[in-house]
């Protein structure tokens, strides 16, 4: 008998930021576990492209543009996934930015206000218009990709930190306001990932010394470590965990 444990087959799912790194990875996951995956990042050529390589591969996926930063744009990355699939079951939060760094007290406030709207309002937006489909669905699910930096902040990672932080007390409240609709909500807090937002420092041989000696495991994480652990979230085998806050960071926070 085929093991089924892990399948999301027909299962509709949105993942922000998914055009390359951690998203693309989960997107890839979810795609092969069978779901209608919903690729989005800013730039529609990127997505088509990777829409087409899903296809090729026998999986769904529909690319569809959205800045998480605007509120509209979020709106009607909703709004178009329902056109299409006629609901929304699975909803990942990956896309965010860290545009400024340094000391928190010295942040520009334009730069911290775009920060904010990415990191910390766009995954509101989308769980909020979302929110009635995944409801209907009768087991929504929502991941946050937080970070370690919410957990443990890094120096000159202020307004980043502080973002993620918020994610992680976003995910609780919504664990406790959307139980009743029987929509899940968790948190992953990955710690140094081999992605585009840490490749100075994982290419700085000083600073990559640092990271893995702090680190328990002696292990160059990759995105595909974060895509199974929201496969287990996403998948029916996910079914007892809401408002978890999990840290995939090697023991690097221990």
């Amino acid at each position: 008998m085929k093991n089924t444990a892990f399948s999301l087959k027909n299962k509709v799912a949105i993942i922000t930021g998914s055009s390359k790194g951690i998203g693309e990875a989960i997107a890839r996951y979810y795609a092969e576990a069978g779901a209608k995956v919903i690729l989005s990042s800013r730039k529609q050529s990127d997505l088509d492209s990777l829409a087409a390589a899903y296809a090729e591969k026998g999986w769904e996926a529909t690319a569809i543009a959205c800045n998480t930063g605007k509120e509209e744009d979020v709106k009607q990355l909703v709004t178009q996934t329902v056109a299409k699939y006629g609901g929304i079951d699975i909803i990942v939060n990956n896309a965010g930015t860290n545009i400024l760094q340094g000391d928190l007290i010295e942040a520009d406030m334009g730069a911290f206000d775009k920060m904010m709207d990415i990191n910390l309002k766009g995954p509101l937006w989308l769980s909020k218009y979302a929110h009635p489909y995944l409801k209907k669905s009768g087991k929504g699910v929502i991941i946050h990709i937080s970070s370690i930096e919410g957990i443990m902040p890094s120096e000159g990672l202020g307004v980043y930190s502080l973002g993620k932080a918020a994610l992680i007390m976003m995910t609780k409240v919504m664990a406790k306001e959307m139980g009743k609709d029987h929509i899940r909500v968790n948190a992953i807090c990955p710690g140094y990932i081999q992605t585009k937002l840490t490749e100075s420092i994982m290419q700085d041989p000083e600073e990559k010394a640092k990271i893995m000696q702090k680190q328990t495991l002696a292990h160059e994480a990759k995105p595909e470590d974060i895509a199974g652990l929201a496969l287990l979230l996403a998948a029916d085998t996910g079914a007892f965990f809401s408002g978890s806050i999990i840290r995939a960071d090697g023991g690097f926070t221990l």
